[in-house]
């Protein structure tokens, strides 16, 4: 879906890190990147049009879209990742 990307930025950062035209790929990086480095990340899910929105979450995704059309950011996802190291 053209329309529907991934942004991938750290909780404190200001900034984003990538985009991502798949969730899997957005979530990947973003599992990697928290692990890495123990910074929580956020994962924006960004919906230009209402068909986007339908795509991530179905009807209720259309409601949400409708509300404000106009908003940044559809839905933001919290990772946090930490590695424990060897477990004997």
């Amino acid at each position: 879906m053209k329309d529907l990307e991934f942004h991938v930025s750290p909780e404190k950062g200001g900034y984003t890190a990538s985009i991502h035209k798949t969730f899997t790929k957005a979530c990947a990086d973003a599992v990697s990147q928290a692990v890495s480095s123990g910074i929580t990340m956020h994962i924006d899910v960004v919906a230009w049009s209402k068909s986007a929105a339908k795509a991530w979450a179905g009807d209720h995704g259309v409601e949400v879209y409708k509300e404000d059309p106009e908003a940044s950011v559809h839905e933001r996802i919290v990772i946090k990742a930490d590695s424990l190291g060897r477990i004997a």
